[in-house]
């Protein structure tokens, strides 16, 4: 057990968002020391958005908003990392307390409101990167903007180079209003003015949409044409969710998006319909309730070529990201697949 693991105990007892600040400043400090993670089985390499993943477990957005450490959570043996989410201007979020550990659950509810210290400061970190692994970075809105879509194009334009992908997310429930643009009029314009701008970059960077768990059939048709037809490369299913299924916590009536294990049925069925809706012509991403490799089996045959985790880091400490891709392997062999690829959606209709 490595000393990550073993002080993810004891940051438990520590108030939720506290722990959370005091586990990037440890991460932030020991990266010298931490040892590169040994070479991943071929059989786990996946190749999307012409980028080549080590493995397909990723950090989901919300541990590093500002680009702090990912290179030092790529030595813990990610295959990426996304940071953010990264507003245009610094955001101090929502009042504390705004993280909840649902232990019971084995969940996780917060209401952030995108708290992070805006493109400028992002800039600076990424300028200090090792260049360790494929990194992306999650941009959002300024919750008191006039102009929503403008913020997006800004924070587009000013960290797109700079990453090796980039996530929009439109599907935070914690800044009113925002899942607004998940609509089809509202998400026709604000990814047709991002691929304007791309168009005129040297590179082309990959654009990924992070969409909510709760959407009707109609909602996500209207998605995926939308997605169909704009050019972007990828999709993440999903966010958190607003639904409160039975929960046993005393923190389960808190407000804001519900994460971990009581998420990963909802946002794998979202995840199996978008697939169905999309086919290949998309790269889907799987995220909600991931906290081992049989999880993360369950999306990659759902539709993901990538999955991505976070809240199970709360309960099960770093470690777990080679436990899930040992027991991935293992899924892989039990059903007769050479490679993550060949499973990719074999579990969808």
């Amino acid at each position: 057990m490595s000393f990550f693991d073993s002080a993810a105990g004891l940051l438990r007892a520590l108030p939720a968002e506290r722990a959370h600040n005091l586990t990037l400043k440890l991460v932030r400090a020991a990266d010298p020391f931490l040892p590169m993670p040994a070479p991943d089985d071929p059989r786990l390499a996946v190749s999307a958005f012409g980028l080549a993943f080590p493995n397909p477990v990723g950090l989901a957005a919300g541990f590093d908003k500002n680009a702090q450490v990912p290179d030092a959570m790529a030595k813990f043996g990610f295959g990426f990392v996304e940071c953010g989410t990264v507003t245009p201007r610094p955001q101090a979020g929502n009042p504390q307390p705004r993280l909840f550990r649902l232990t019971e659950d084995a969940a996780v509810i917060n209401r952030m409101g995108f708290n992070n210290g805006g493109v400028d400061v992002v800039i600076k970190n990424f300028a200090t990167r090792g260049n360790r692994g494929i990194v992306g970075i999650n941009i959002g809105a300024n919750k008191d903007s006039a102009d929503r879509i403008a913020d997006y194009a800004k924070a587009f334009d000013m960290l797109g180079a700079l990453a090796e992908y980039v996530t929009v997310n439109v599907s935070s429930p914690n800044t009113p209003g925002l899942r607004g643009l998940q609509n089809r009029e509202e998400l026709t314009r604000l990814l047709g003015q991002l691929t304007e701008i791309r168009a005129h970059k040297p590179v082309t960077i990959p654009i990924l949409l992070k969409i909510a768990p709760d959407l009707d059939p109609h909602a996500l048709d209207e998605i995926a044409d939308v997605v169909r037809t704009s050019g972007i490369e990828g999709l993440i299913v999903s966010n958190t969710t607003i639904a409160r299924p039975p929960l046993k916590s005393p923190h389960a009536q808190e407000t804001g998006g519900l994460s971990g294990a009581p998420l990963l049925a909802p946002s794998t069925e979202v995840l199996r319909a978008m697939r169905r809706r999309l086919g290949k012509s998309v790269i889907l991403v799987g995220v909600g309730g991931i906290a081992n490799g049989a999880d993360a089996y369950e999306k990659i045959r759902a539709g993901a070529s990538l999955v991505q985790l976070y809240t199970a880091l709360v309960y099960q400490g770093p470690g777990l990201v080679a436990r899930i891709k040992q027991e991935l392997l293992a899924c892989l062999e039990r059903d007769g697949y050479a490679n993550v690829t060949a499973a990719v959606g074999s579990g969808a209709e």
